[in-house]
């Protein structure tokens, strides 16, 4: 493992994958030959000083990816910190977090203040919209609520005291894919902030920040983990925010356990074969749902009918396993008919790990700047690493139980 800053940066996507995160100083030992190829788990709370000088100058000097404390990480967290960084080459570093909700609000929360006016994306995660509704509102910071497919029309939206704007694309229910370019350079020119949730491609299908965003948020439960197994999420910033990304993460007192990051660094390694096999089965099953006539609409942003399918092909490497399909007609009661009977597909929360998952979603429920109009029911997929042809033939099955329940 050498080489400088410039040489890693040129590296292949799954290279990248394979090497970073694994700095000498974090496995090998001083003065012993040899290193292991992982960085182990380091647990510590108290961390013990030579002498009382050198606690006071541990102290007083950065205590970024140093010892000092239990809080601050370990070698463990600062090694997936330091992967995730590299894989965003405008990025000056990352911050780890107990789950995906706080990430997302560590990186709102460091960049506004009581009377800031922040603008959402009305397609964004349900917990982001509760979190901006309920402790942002609390605070005194107003929310406005944009359509996703709208760019540079939002600027409608922006007034003195806008400081950021939030972007989600594609969206976690719908799929809209927004024209993170045009919104981002929006914002540059009026001196705005933007965040945006990459949970969806990661990094190496969408490298947020060098599409414009300042700071880019991953629920790393999903596919960072891989195996539904670990609550983790992350935020990476440019040179500008990171310092109040971690001083704010400080201040919260934020953290990861170790042994959550080390599975997520177990994760990561495989995060390119498996997003690439996740998009393979996710397409064979969504271009079969689409010749369905029992199925309305497939909203995935790698097929022409998904809105701002023309923005993926020209921004996105690839796309992953979570998508939604719309009935054509039925009612509640058919819907869970399709559902309940799935061999292959378990229903539960969350997306990204190797099996297959399927939920019943109501997107109107959580709009309030569009509205939210189909032809029925809306079902969305997790598509894991099962064999497709098994997950169609599980689907081709539920559908004829959503026709016999819609009578």
């Amino acid at each position: 493992m050498s080489g400088d800053q410039g040489d890693r940066k040129d590296r292949k996507p799954l290279t990248h994958l394979a090497q970073a995160g694994r700095k000498p100083e974090w496995t090998s030992m001083p003065g012993q030959p040899g290193a292991i190829v992982n960085p182990p788990v380091w647990r510590a709370s108290t961390i013990l000083y030579d002498d009382v000088a050198h606690l006071r100058r541990a102290a007083s000097s950065s205590t970024h990816e140093r010892l000092f404390y239990g809080r601050k990480g370990t070698p463990t967290a600062w090694s997936l910190a330091d992967a995730l960084t590299e894989m965003e080459p405008e990025a000056e570093g990352t911050m780890l977090f107990p789950s995906g909700v706080a990430a997302i609000a560590c990186a709102l929360l460091s960049v506004l203040k009581p009377g800031d006016h922040l603008l959402m994306v009305d397609s964004a995660y349900d917990p982001t919209r509760n979190f901006c509704d309920k402790m942002l509102k609390s605070y005194g910071i107003e929310t406005t609520y944009y359509d996703p497919l709208e760019s540079v029309s939002i600027h409608h939206f922006i007034h003195e005291k806008t400081r950021a704007i939030f972007l989600e694309s594609p969206g976690s229910l719908t799929f809209e894919v927004q024209d993170v370019p045009a919104i981002t350079a929006l914002a540059r020119q009026r001196g705005i902030v933007t965040l945006i949730d990459n949970t969806w491609a990661t990094p190496y299908f969408f490298q947020a920040l060098s599409h414009g965003a300042d700071i880019s948020i991953l629920a790393c439960t999903k596919y960072i983990v891989g195996h539904s197994d670990v609550m983790l999420g992350s935020v990476t910033a440019t040179p500008a925010l990171f310092p109040k990304v971690r001083q704010t993460a400080y201040l919260l007192g934020q953290m990861v356990s170790p042994d959550d990051a080390w599975l997520a660094s177990r994760g990561l390694r495989t995060l390119g074969v498996r997003l690439n096999q996740h998009q393979d089965s996710a397409l064979h099953v969504a271009r079969w749902l689409a010749d369905q006539p029992d199925v309305a609409r497939v909203l995935h942003p790698a097929l022409p009918s998904c809105p701002g399918h023309e923005i993926w092909r020209r921004d996105f490497s690839g796309s992953s396993g979570l998508f939604s399909f719309v009935l054509n007609g039925g009612d509640e009661q058919s819907r869970a008919a399709l559902i309940d009977g799935l061999a292959h597909f378990g229903i539960g929360y969350s997306w990204g790990g190797f099996e297959s998952l399927a939920l019943p979603v109501d997107p109107a429920r959580y709009r309030t700047a569009t509205a939210w109009q189909a032809e029925g029911p809306v079902v969305r997929l997790q598509i894991g690493l099962e064999d497709p042809a098994d997950l169609v033939a599980d689907l081709d099955a539920g559908l004829a139980r959503f026709r016999k329940a819609r009578g």
